[in-house]
Parts: C-alpha cells; structure tokens; sequence
C-alpha cells in the first residue's frame, strides 16, 4: 500500500508540475525524488540517441576512405561506443545527481533557500551540459585518435561526427533539464530573483536551439562538401544519403530543439498573459510562479511586484475611503493636489443633530457614540445614492455637497431629494435632525498645509447653509432650503410651502426659506 501510495504521489506530482510548475502543492522530499528521477532519465535518454546516431553517421553517412579492414573498424567503433557510452552515462549520472545532492536538505526542510541554494538550481542544466560536453569531446579525441591509425582522414572525419553529434546532445540535455527543473526552480525563486543573470539568458538559449537544430546538420552538410572538393572519394549516393540524413536531422531535431526553447520562454511570458487578464478584472491576489533564471524570471517577478503594488494601492484606496468619501479619493488620485481649487456651482447640505447636548449628557459616551455612527449610517448611503459626497463630519451634525467633484446640472433636485429621504430614513430613530439646503458659486479644492490637506468647499454659500440648518429650530421644521435653491430645481417635486422670512445670524435682512410640503416636525403645512 506505502509503495502504491508512493507511486501514485510520483506521476500526481509528474502530471501536475509539468503543466503548472510550482503549484501541484507537493512535498519538497517528493519534489525531490522526482526531480532525481526526471534528471537521471533525461541523462541516459539523450546520450544513448546521440550515440546511436553517431554510430549511424559514422558507418552510413560520413563518407569514409577505403581502407583494407573497414568492416573490421567499423565493427570495433560500435563497440568501444558501446562500451565508452556505459562509462560516459554513469559518469553524467553520479556528477549531475551529485551536483543536486546540496539542494535535499533544503526540499525536505521546507525553508527559503539560501543563496548558494538557489545558484544550484538555477545552474544546474547549465552544469550538466558542461560534464556531457566534456565527455564527448573527450570520446570525440579517442575516437577520432584510435581510427586515425587507420586512416588520418577517417580518424578526423569520426572526431568531427562525435563532436558535433554530442553537441547536440549536450544541448538536448541543456533543454530538458532546464524544464524538468521548474518545480524545483520555483520554490528556489519564490523570495527574490538574482540582481544580474546567473544562467545563459533568452538570447542564448535561442542560439543554442538553432546550434542544435541546425547549425550542426549544416556543418555536417559543409564538411562532407569540403571532404568531396577536397578530393575526398565519396559517391553520389553516399552523398545523397548524407545530405537525406542530416535533412532529416536538421528537421526532426531542429523542430524539437526550436519547440523546446519556444516553450522554454513561451510558456512563463503566457502565464504573465494570463494573470495580466486577471488583474484587468480586478483580481490583484493573482501571482505568476517564477521558474525562470533569465531575462523571463525577471519578468515574472517584476509582474508580481506590480501584481503586490496594485493590491497594496487598492487596500490604501479601500481603507482612505473609509475616511475620505470615495469621489474625493478619485478625484485627488485623477487630480492631484492643487491647491488653487475651483470655482463650481453647487448645492450645500448641511445636517445637525437636535437637542444632541442634553442626550449626550443623559448617556454613557460610548452610548452616544454608537447612536451617533447609527444616524450617519443611515445618512451618508442616501447622500451617496443621490451622487452627493460627504465633504466632513463636524461633530453632531456633517457637510455634504452636490456638483463637486463629480460635476452635476442638477445638483439643486439631487439634494432636495437626498434632503427627503433622510427625513424619511431618521424618523424612526431616537434623535432627530435639521437640514438646511443652499445653492451657489462655491471655491473647491484641497485646503490645508505643512503636509495635512483636505478636499472641500469654501463659500458664503457655505456659511448660509449652516445658518438655514439652525432656523430649523425656531421654525420647527425638519428641512429649510434658500430661494437660490428653489430657483436651480428643475424635476417635478413635492410643492414647497414659504416660511415667514427669518433673518438669519450675522445677516441685516431676513431672507426667504422653504420647506418642501411639510409642516413643523413633519406634519402638514
């Protein structure tokens, strides 16, 4: 059961990193053991088709001179291939495995890796390309030293064909490994990718893909051509099937190696792609696994920096709203802070709160708090649906403005309205309210200094309204509003009945007032 279980956890983890690398949620000593598997596999796998293809170019293709025991040296090339080959794959085997060995401990500790840590992952196809570079061109001396005791041409033809033939492989190998290892790469750059690059970058990469695919069939290509015009005995045949040969080559590898590095930078710049769709849909949570040690890891993070900068910004925006009226914050982010202001039209509400000092001395003062924040919460939404702003709270009682920022013809009937429903939505609490309503030309913009700024208006306008808010009392109506009011009201509203001039504070005359259809506290006129 342990070992089907295990099983079972190896190709999960197989199947789901090597679509979504890094999010498959595995184990680090799993994601360990699979890596382990995954390496070794791409290790035998790709020196065993580079040596059966050397040892098809060498017996098929390349054009070999004629010498006595041909056969006889072909026959012990496949076999010392063979043989080299076994030595060749246990060696890339112990060194590439070995070269992994440091990063276990780091998997199965689950931990941030330290430094070296993540130059390991990153560096390791590189590192493996180097060791099966190395034995090839060791095996591409042998080769080509042992068949030059036959024939000096023959040994550097060979030496030639293994070279470029374990190039490709090497670089194989380079390619595969580098996608094997994302999983791994992932958790290695979840933290921070490095400031410079510690791995060949994109354009690099590119390079090695047409190296592998096509750079060396084409020197094949050339060098049998150089062989022929060099006097080289070499048939047309012979030279036919060399040039299918290394067509078919340069084809079926090249597509492989192209497909490899296309996906190799591809898929990461897709998987930004698809998060950018995300964050235009306001989901700022997304974020990109990072897996790449190249100019494209340095993207990825670079996204989900942005992708932390954005969310950040909108949890200050959502938090700022909480205490600065929404249409306020987007018009300082739109605006900046200009302190000159504006001048615009608008209507000025002003709400207060009756008799709130005897309450007030009556209750426990988080009591009063609590009805305080109550009554403006059932204020401030009707203010909001009616495309008003609350500029400020001034302890019982708030300002609220129609037609700034957000500019708005009909401000006058948008304040009228806002005016009724609050009546309506405060009567059925404990405390009760005045509102006072004037119109006109008003200064808005940021006000403030040495660092501390607010969005408001400033006016006579204003000053008016707060001073028609406090008639209600002596009229004994819930809502008063100025001439200059009633003369911007352009929808059809209740009628609005004429109080007996009131001469307001700090005025010589007294001055028309209206109330929209109801009498003292809400009765009939």
């Amino acid at each position: 059961m342990v070992r089907r279980t295990s099983l079972g956890a190896y190709v999960g983890a197989l199947r789901t990193e090597s679509v979504r690398p890094g999010q498959s949620g595995v184990a680090g000593d799993v994601l360990w053991r699979v890596g382990k598997v995954v390496v070794a596999v791409v290790i035998v796998v790709t020196n065993l088709i580079g040596a059966v293809t050397v040892v098809l170019l060498a017996t098929r293709v390349v054009p070999l001179p004629a010498v006595a025991s041909a056969r006889h040296v072909r026959s012990v090339n496949v076999a010392l291939a063979a043989g080299y080959v076994t030595v060749a794959v246990l060696i890339g085997l112990l060194v590439g495995i070995r070269g992994l060995l440091g990063l276990r401990r780091w998997l199965t500790e689950e931990r941030p890796p330290t430094v070296a840590e993540q130059r390991v992952v990153l560096r390791a196809p590189l590192r493996l390309f180097v060791v099966q570079e190395a034995l090839w061109l060791t095996a591409a001396v042998l080769f080509g030293g042992f068949d030059a005791r036959y024939s000096g041409a023959m040994g550097l033809r060979v030496g030639i064909t293994v070279a470029l033939t374990g190039t490709s492989t090497a670089a194989c190998a380079y390619l595969l490994t580098e996608r094997a290892l994302r999983s791994a790469a992932v958790r290695a750059l979840a933290m921070r990718v490095p400031g410079r690059l510690v791995v060949p970058g994109v354009a690099t990469r590119a390079v090695l893909a047409w190296a592998l695919g096509t750079g060396v069939p084409v020197a094949g290509v050339v060098l049998i051509g150089a062989v022929r015009l060099a006097g080289g005995e070499a048939g047309s045949s012979e030279l036919a099937t060399a040039m299918v040969v290394l067509g078919g080559i340069a084809l079926s590898v090249g597509l492989l190696a192209i497909a490899l590095a296309a996906k190799a930078t591809a898929d990461p710049v897709d998987s930004v792609r698809r998060a950018l769709e995300s964050v235009e849909q306001g989901h700022f949570a997304i974020r990109v696994p990072v897996y790449d040690g190249t100019q494209v890891g340095q993207l990825q993070l670079g996204f989900n920096r942005m992708a932390e900068g954005l969310a950040e910004r909108e949890r200050i925006r959502e938090t700022f709203g909480t205490y600065v009226d929404p249409d306020v914050v987007e018009h300082i982010l739109r605006e900046g802070t200009n302190l000159a202001g504006e001048e615009v039209d608008v209507t000025v509400m002003f709400v207060d709160i009756r008799d709130f000092t005897g309450f007030a001395e009556r209750r426990p003062a988080r009591e009063v708090m609590a009805s305080i924040n109550g009554l403006f919460g059932r204020i401030v939404p009707v203010v909001h649906a009616q495309g008003g702003h609350v500029d400020k709270f001034i302890g019982d009682g708030l300002l609220a403005v129609f037609g700034a920022p957000q500019r708005q013809p009909d401000h006058a009937d948008k304040a009228l309205r806002a005016a009724i429903e609050i009546e309506a939505a405060v009567r059925s609490s404990e405390l009760r309210v005045g509102i006072g309503l004037n119109s006109g030309p008003v200064l808005a913009g940021n006000v403030g200094g040495a660092g501390r700024l607010e969005f408001s208006v400033i006016g006579d306008v204003v000053n008016t309204a707060a001073r028609i808010e406090e008639a209600t009392r002596r009229t004994g109506d819930t809502i008063l509003l100025a001439e200059a009011t009633r003369q911007l009201l352009r929808a059809p509203g209740p009628p609005l009945t004429e109080r007996p001039q009131v001469t307001l504070k700090g005025r010589s005359r007294p001055v028309p007032l209206y109330t929209p259809g109801l009498g003292p506290s809400g009765g009939a006129p």
